[in-house]
């Protein structure tokens, strides 16, 4: 996994500790050096402020004094309470923090050699799709003496203050740790993904089946070795770090370090007795003010609880700032739980595997509106289809499809300023599905993300089987960035970016994508197929087999009269009543008139057959119509129909279109009578002002 990590700011660690070794000095880091510039982006520190090493601050430094706990974390004075909360969180799973703190074993001090320290520490976190190798060096800000930022309970233990500066080092300065966002931390620990749950807006306290789903999600994510925190928003700049009369903080990060379902009762009616007690135990950064409430260090509730119980869920009767809740409390009290899940996508375990899709996008800027991708959200309905769009496919019935963007984080420095996010979010759409091109008008929309300044925007959600167009957004048009786009299905999604259809050299958008602008026949009308209807079945004895459906193309055929006829395939009837959802552009050449004749095609046994055609003058396809279809001609043996295009343009290359419809059976044939039946479809010319109209 961290064999592709990528060096950041192109900083070997081994190569610089080698260097430092060879030349017997202690490494200072010139990509962030100790001044005032990796403090602050703006404002100046006190002149009490003094970079030191370890061995200047104490006697005998340790990376980790008596391994590694939730409890070594207390904030500093920036008000990074957010990413101590993340860090506490993190230091509870070791498979996670030995990811964090690599070669922790060679990195740690060695007294018995002495010489083999040059100060120099490195770090991974995941930033943006790839793990990054963050490089400094071990000098940090003191005022008297005592670290002013995060810093451990033992004064000899450094490994959060140092990993505090290589965040830090990322973020541009520590200034710009002040006020984040613990999903952005547990994310840069994990590579994961994470989902807030907003548990005022959501009812979690008054809703007991609502609150006891939302515990079972919880407990699976913390099973599962995901990280949680919990948080009480703060209205007013009145209430940021105000202490309530429970004990809890407003405005202020808590790790949440267990998950546990708690058996009530003694000795041996605790195992006979199946009474349990959703429970969760947080730990405030500070390392003090605790919950006062139901289940606190000192409350009755735990006379209920054995003896062994209590000791196997680490009760302790002291203002450390780790305490127990029940969950119901915690829905009462709290207002966020942010979840970061590790997505497993790996095919050789034992639960659940996702399949990721990961691409990387961009809004940009351009006075052209065919090559603009920064549109803005839906509110802006003039330029919101100008927006980047990914196409995915749900393959299953019913699907649980997890989508997550996160920007490109923005550095906070003295020459830039403060790096602020974007205001960002992204809709989904059902389109038909044979889409392969962009939407320019709306469809069906499934689902919506909330917008909101944050580096990352989650959505869970539910979706039938079928296509569906990703848009993400800022939530003003004109604004650029980049964005890392995931998709997490149960199985395949393909998920790809969509483009315009058009190729260098082509005709404008009123004409044919992929067709050469010199002879390219202009868009006559979009067809929207709905569903369709048999009055009975074909007489054969295989009729019983469903039928197999056949993939639809981007850019349907039609028949010019006089030059041949050319077929687009339709959805294949598995039953009397097939429902589908598709569109279909028909191209009429210049200076050709009369009636189209599209023919309909069904798969049987790898066969294409006939199905039906229809007849329609060009006049009749302006507004929504029902047709009925004609049961092609009886025939006494099959034979091959093969679509052709008008000879003066069967020689032009057709820059962008799509190959020829693949035939499951070898050739395209028609069969005898198959009976009568229907299609309902919409007839709809597109509008002048689509820049493209597939």
């Amino acid at each position: 996994m961290f064999s592709c990590v990528k060096p950041y700011e192109d900083q070997n660690y081994s190569a610089l500790k080698r260097a430092c070794l060879r030349r017997k000095v202690l490494f200072e880091d010139p990509t962030f050096p100790a001044t005032d510039d990796s403090l602050y982006y703006t404002g100046t520190p006190g002149p009490a402020v003094r970079w030191k090493r370890p061995k200047d601050i104490c006697e005998d430094p340790r990376l980790f004094v008596d391994g590694i706990s939730s409890h070594d974390l207390h904030q500093g004075q920036v008000g990074n309470c957010w990413f101590v909360a993340a860090c506490s969180s993190l230091a509870s799973r070791e498979s996670l923090w030995q990811k964090v703190i690599p070669d922790w074993k060679e990195q740690e001090w060695d007294p018995e050699k002495p010489n083999t320290y040059v100060g120099i520490f490195h770090f991974h976190f995941w930033r943006f799709g790839e793990w990054v190798d963050v490089v400094i060096d071990d000098r940090l800000p003191t005022v008297n003496n005592q670290l002013i930022y995060c810093h451990s309970s033992s004064r000899n233990e450094f490994w959060c203050a140092l990993v505090e500066k290589a965040y830090a080092k990322l973020a541009g300065c520590y200034q710009a740790l002040d006020g984040g966002n613990t999903a952005d931390a547990l994310v840069d620990f994990t590579g994961g993904v994470s989902e807030p749950i907003d548990l005022t807006e959501g009812d979690f306290a008054s809703d007991e089946a609502k609150r006891n789903q939302l515990f079972e999600r919880v407990l699976k994510v913390h099973s599962r070795g995901g990280l949680i925190s919990a948080s009480i928003k703060a209205v007013t700049a009145a209430d940021m770090e105000a202490r309530l009369a429970c004990g809890l903080v407003k405005g202020h990060a808590y790790a949440i370090t267990d998950v546990r379902k708690v058996r009530l009762g003694r000795g041996l009616l605790a195992f006979f007795k199946s009474e349990k007690l959703d429970m969760i135990r947080l730990r405030n950064p500070w390392g003090e003010r605790e919950w006062n409430g139901p289940w606190s260090d000192t409350s009755e509730e735990w006379q209920k609880v054995s003896k062994s119980e209590r000791e196997k869920l680490g009760v302790t009767v002291q203002d450390d700032g780790e305490f127990w809740m029940t969950f119901e409390d915690v829905c009462r009290y709290f207002t966020d739980i942010i979840k970061c899940r590790l997505i497993n996508t790996s095919y050789l375990s034992i639960h659940k595997t996702w399949e990721e899709a990961r691409l990387c996008g961009a809004w940009t800027r351009h006075e052209d509106p065919l090559h603009n991708r920064s549109g803005g959200c839906i509110n802006h309905k003039d330029t919101f289809f100008q927006n980047p769009q990914y196409i995915f496919d749900v393959k299953k019935p019913e699907d649980e499809v997890l989508i997550c963007i996160q920007q490109r984080p923005k550095q906070s420095t003295r020459r830039d300023g403060k790096g602020e996010n974007l205001a960002i979010g992204f809709d989904i759409y059902k389109v038909e599905e044979n889409r392969q091109y962009r939407m320019h008008s709306l469809q069906h929309r499934t689902a919506s993300s909330i917008y909101i300044n944050s580096r990352s925007v989650f959505l869970r959600t539910e979706q039938p089987e079928g296509r569906y167009v990703i848009i993400p957004t800022t939530f003003e048009p004109g604004h650029t960035g980049e964005f890392l786009l995931r998709v997490f299905t149960d199985v395949p999604s393909n998920c790809r970016c969509v483009g315009t259809g058009w190729g260098p050299g082509l005709a404008g958008p009123r004409s044919t994508p992929g067709w050469p602008a010199i002879c390219s026949p202009e868009i006559f009308s979009v067809v929207l197929s709905h569903g369709a209807w048999a009055s009975s079945l074909p007489d054969l004895t295989l009729a019983s087999i469903p039928f197999l459906p056949l993939p639809l193309l981007p850019c349907p055929s039609l028949s010019w009269p006089h030059e041949g006829a050319a077929a687009h395939v339709c959805r294949a009837l598995h039953s009397l009543q097939r429902s589908f959802h598709s569109s279909h552009l028909l191209f009429l050449n210049p200076g050709v008139g009369g009636g189209l004749t599209p023919s309909f095609y069904r798969s049987e046994l790898g066969i294409d057959v006939g199905w039906g055609w229809f007849l329609s003058p060009c006049h009749q396809w302006q507004s929504p119509a029902r047709w009925t279809l004609k049961p092609p001609p009886s025939l006494l043996q099959c034979r091959p129909v093969r679509p052709t295009l008008p000879s003066h343009l069967a020689r032009q290359p057709r820059v962008g279109a799509p190959c020829p419809r693949p035939r499951l059976g070898g050739q395209l044939v028609e069969l005898a009578d198959l009976g009568p039946a229907s299609l309902c479809c919409v007839g709809q010319a597109p509008s002048p002002s689509d820049p493209d109209a597939s």
